[in-house]
């Protein structure tokens, strides 16, 4: 089931966001996307980062959406330990390597681009 917060924003200026986007773009990455379209975090959040991962060129295939009910109960919430939503994580070659839970000070495709160059200058 997908989630209609994940409607990319047609506002959403990815021009303003370059770094962002490229650290978004790079091959291999799964973005794993817990939320649900009745969440008023999510809907805030969500459209913003799904215009990122377009403008990143994310194939479909490469994005996982999991609706959550309002228990916080849905696929794969126990197995990734989800608790708060929205809740992203990414994967690189099946190792988590950055993730998302509920707010930052910053928008969620900021959040896990900084995550992802941290990880990449670490290795």
């Amino acid at each position: 089931m997908s989630l209609a917060t994940m409607e990319p924003n047609p506002a959403w200026d990815a021009v303003a966001y370059e770094e962002t986007v490229e650290a978004l773009s790079e091959d291999g990455l799964v973005f794993h996307v817990w939320g649900g379209d009745w969440c008023g975090d999510c809907r805030k959040q969500l459209p913003d980062f799904a215009a990122a991962l377009e403008a990143a060129g994310v194939p479909d295939d490469r994005i996982e959406e999991y609706a959550v009910d309002q228990d916080k109960q849905g696929p794969g919430v126990e197995e990734y330990g989800v608790e708060f939503i929205p809740t992203v994580v990414v994967e690189r070659d099946g190792e988590e390597v950055a993730r998302f839970v509920e707010s930052e000070p910053v928008p969620i495709a900021v959040y896990l681009a900084d995550r992802l160059a941290s990880a990449d200058a670490s290795a």
